[in-house]
């Protein structure tokens, strides 16, 4: 294992728009894998690109990964006054609907404007697309987040934004596999339970398998009795090992839902050593809470070898950005929305 991946399984946040003193400390003695970043972190351009370095140094790794969730809509972090807040999911699925070329050109431009953006800050993940499925009397937690209600526009459309962050220097995270779509409730605050059967469950797997080549992929903090009744997918190493790398083939790195989340039971750092023990390779912590920060870094065990090769091959992936004319394409992306309102 080479040295950049000798790290701690874990992405953390931090509490505020530059690093404390603590922080810096716990980071350099934890060295996690990477950071993410929510809005209590973003004040202007000048202040997120320098706390993107506080954090990379603080670990000594200059091309840590650095995730944010970048969605459009509703789950846009970086947004007014410095930031264009991109459009909805739902807004690319209504034109995919009227013209299928279309959608799929507006999908993949706004992907590269998004991954402009976050490319000038320093930021190399975004955790998007959204591959779960919008359906009937669910929960609306995924609502317009998502690219449709069947698998084909989703797998589409979900194509068209992983290859455009991919061509703006911006790994993508596809979630919340392995289908978020049929839950009832927020996982944000209580745990869902997918009564599905296996077969039912086959639409939600198939945008995720067909996107199984993604170089990173979030877990769903549901439980499906079809495969295991008694623990959520981020803990169940049946769902992980069965469902996710099995019928799925996601061979990817797998990242936990934030173990925050109301969702799962336990301690933060039993989450955490929860999450890892079944089968994710990385957890992710995102409150930015020093003393569950510290929790957390005290029980981790050692990245596994196999989780390593995962991240090095993704991380393989981040490429320079090629030329892009953000003003050009952002008018051409706005005439191609406004037709479908």
């Amino acid at each position: 294992m080479s040295n950049s991946l000798a790290r701690a399984p874990v992405i953390f946040g931090c509490g505020g728009t530059t690093l404390t003193a603590d922080e810096r400390a716990l980071f350099a003695a934890c060295r996690p894998l990477g950071f993410i970043l929510f809005r209590r972190n973003l004040d202007n351009p000048a202040q997120v690109a320098d706390l993107v370095a506080q954090l990379r140094d603080s670990i000594g790794v200059p091309d840590a990964p650095v995730l944010i969730d970048q969605e459009g809509g509703r789950v846009a972090r970086l947004g007014p006054p410095h930031w264009r807040r991109p459009p909805a999911a739902g807004k690319f699925a209504t034109l995919y609907a009227q013209d299928e070329a279309r959608g799929l050109n507006a999908a993949w431009l706004n992907a590269r404007a998004i991954a402009h953006d976050l490319h000038c800050l320093g930021i190399d993940v975004d955790c998007a697309p959204v591959l779960d499925l919008l359906l009937p009397d669910a929960h609306d937690i995924v609502g317009d987040r998502a690219y449709g209600t069947t698998p084909a526009p989703v797998i589409a459309l979900g194509r068209a934004v992983c290859d455009g962050l991919l061509a703006g220097g911006v790994l993508p995270v596809i979630k919340h596999m392995p289908g978020h779509g049929r839950a009832l409730a927020d996982s944000h605050h209580e745990l869902p339970v997918v009564r599905a059967t296996a077969a039912e469950l086959e639409a939600d797997f198939a945008p995720f398998r067909a996107l199984a080549d993604a170089p990173l992929a979030m877990t769903a903090h549901i439980v499906y009795p079809a495969f295991d009744p008694d623990r959520p997918a981020s803990t169940s190493a049946v769902v992980i090992d069965r469902v996710i790398r099995g019928a799925i083939g996601f061979e990817g790195v797998l990242l936990s839902d934030d173990i925050n989340m109301s969702a799962l039971a336990g301690s933060v750092g039993q989450r955490a050593a929860s999450c890892l023990a079944a089968g994710c390779d990385v957890a992710l912590h995102c409150s930015g809470r020093f003393d569950e920060m510290r929790e957390v870094a005290a029980i981790l065990p050692p990245m596994t070898d196999r989780a390593a090769a995962r991240i090095e091959r993704a991380l393989a992936q981040r490429r320079a950005p090629g030329r892009f004319d953000p003003q050009g394409s952002l008018s051409r992306l706005d005439a191609m929305l406004q037709s479908a309102s």
